[in-house]
């Protein structure tokens, strides 16, 4: 608990450990093959406690997690900004608190954006005492990125990001790490891995897409790039693997296609945040987890909610939890279930307009303000996605709730808990047939092997609305044949010009197939170049996954 956990920050500094560097730095935290990815206002301290909690108590230290990702120069710059995103000592004490707290809170890496190697060595000083590494976002894609210059637009300055690296690697205590995407080749991609690992990168992750896969245009991650790497940097080079994660089962796929020494999960942990931990084995399941008749399950999202809240209770304020019923499940008493749930300042979810104004929180209670409480909405709304596509009343109170207002989410999570206890009873009522009648339907065989198609994975990870589940964006080529995206000028030339050049390399090798027909014992050079090419333009990869 946050309470036991009184050592000061000055008392965990004096006790200095060696400098380590890869495969012993990593082999000294635990050689951790789980990772919660680094993400923008969504890793931080209560999100990396609710991960953790899944696994036994014996595990959660096997578990690494970074922190969201910090700008370096305002983290170095504004006390403000440090204060609101990293809480590592209570307010006006030196006893340890949240970020990076050893008791609870390791093995932790925190990640800087940064273009200046003066301003990502200040930030990174002031994380030193509190993490077991400082890591550099290569990675980032989005256009506030692009206009800062750094994460992923940094990657045509290779000169830069070594000399990043080099000053962390040189003047910090403890190790520095970097995360990356790959390029358009797997020579390119290798040579942008040895350059971070030459400047002194202990680990490196890799996130196998290219800059230019975001939103509708995500698509999948490239694990044979990832495996290219593996095979061809040193043996004794520690490697991580994001892409892909739609389940647990997807962790151990990607280790095992990848040579990777661990996965790290962004999308997947979001949706599901018990992603890392194995499922109960039948028959010991707890009452928060859910199986069907066909076997299938996982964990309810009102045992999800409930856990979220009971952290932010307990270790972020420091007060115990308020008392909850045991989770329903059929059999037990529905009578409270009759009782009324009032949303504080809303009515009685009677969809009242009330705006959310951080303002009148930040009066109140301006430590509300801090991280921990500002990501809570956009948390519950990426966990409730199926259930609130549903419940839309839930929807409205939740887009309603202001931050900070604990009370207005306890009443939200007895409208969770209600429902899903709803939908638990009409299960049993109909036998299941109420879950069946909402199910995909059977895969054509051409969907089956379609590696341009989401079915199967949609198929593969469709639970009941009351269970966590990944979000399964639409391939590219779906996406855009539902309008979701389109296709510049630019574009949609050079995909003309690739057509074209493919109907012209198919009606080549349909003349070389002719022709090798006729003179089967001696195929010509061009018959062998031709259906060569066509190989080319029709291999696809071979994962079936579709984000994470």
């Amino acid at each position: 608990m946050a309470s036991d956990a009184t050592t000061t920050a000055p008392a965990a500094a004096a006790v200095k450990k060696p400098k380590l560097h890869g495969r012993a730095f990593y082999e000294s935290i635990g050689s951790p093959k789980y990772i919660v990815a680094p993400m923008v206002d969504q890793s931080e301290f209560a999100w990396r406690m609710l991960s953790r909690s899944f696994l036994p108590e014996s595990q959660q230290s096997d578990m690494l997690a970074y922190s969201p990702m910090f700008h370096a120069r305002l983290f170095s710059e504004s006390q403000k900004y440090f204060d609101q995103h990293f809480q590592p000592t209570k307010p006006g004490s030196d006893a340890l608190f949240l970020d990076g707290n050893p008791a609870i809170d390791r093995p932790f890496f925190v990640q800087f954006c940064a273009n200046d190697p003066q301003a990502l060595l200040n930030a990174a000083k002031r994380v030193t005492p509190y993490c077991d590494a400082v890591d550099l976002n290569l990675g980032c894609p989005q256009g506030i990125a692009k206009k800062g210059h750094y994460g992923s637009f940094l990657q045509e300055d290779q000169e830069l990001i070594h000399r990043l690296i080099k000053t962390l690697h040189e003047n910090l205590e403890i190790p520095v790490t970097a995360k990356i995407r790959i390029l358009e080749t797997k020579e390119a991609t290798l040579k942008y891995a040895q350059n971070v690992l030459s400047a002194g990168a202990s680990i490196l992750t890799v996130h196998g897409r290219l800059r230019e896969q975001k939103g509708h245009l995500t698509g999948l991650a490239d694990w044979q790039m990832i495996r290219y790497l593996r095979d061809n940097l040193p043996p004794e080079t520690v490697l991580f693997a994001n892409g892909n994660i739609l389940q647990h089962e997807d962790l151990e796929k990607c280790l095992a296609a990848t040579g990777a020494d661990g996965v790290m999960s962004a999308e997947g942990n979001l949706s599901n945040p018990a992603i890392f931990a194995a499922p109960p084995p039948a028959g010991e399941e707890p009452r928060g987890f859910w199986r069907g008749r066909d076997g299938k399950g996982g964990w309810r999202v009102d045992e999800v909610f409930r856990r979220y809240l009971d952290i932010l209770h307990q270790y972020v304020l420091g007060v115990p939890p308020p008392p909850r019923r045991p989770l329903f499940v059929p059999g037990d008493d529905t009578a409270w279930m009759e009782e009324a749930i009032v949303l504080p300042g809303q009515g009685g979810g009677d969809g009242g307009k009330a705006k959310k104004r951080k303002g009148d929180v930040a009066k109140g209670n301006p430590a509300l303000l801090a991280a921990n409480f500002i990501s809570m909405q956009p948390h519950l709304f990426h966990l409730l996605r199926h259930f609130v596509s549903r419940h839309t009343d839930v929807r409205d109170a939740l887009a309603r709730a202001r931050v900070g207002d604990l009370e207005t989410y306890e009443a939200i999570y007895r409208m969770v808990e209600k429902k899903t206890a709803e939908g638990l009873l009409e299960y049993e009522r109909t036998d299941g047939k109420s879950v069946e009648a909402e199910m995909p339907a059977p895969l054509e065989k051409e969907e089956e092997d379609d590696p341009e198609s989401s079915a199967r994975a949609v198929r593969e990870c469709k639970r009941p609305w009351w269970v966590v589940q990944p979000i399964i964006r639409p391939l590219p080529k779906e996406a855009m044949a539902k309008g979701a995206i389109q296709l510049s000028k630019k574009e949609k030339k050079r995909v003309a010009a690739e057509m074209e050049g493919k109907e012209e390399q198919g009606t080549t090798a349909k003349r070389a197939k002719e022709g090798a027909a006729a003179a089967a014992e001696k195929p010509s050079a061009e018959t062998a170049a031709a259906t060569e090419s066509l190989e080319k333009t029709t291999s696809y990869p071979s994962s079936e996954l579709v984000s994470g």
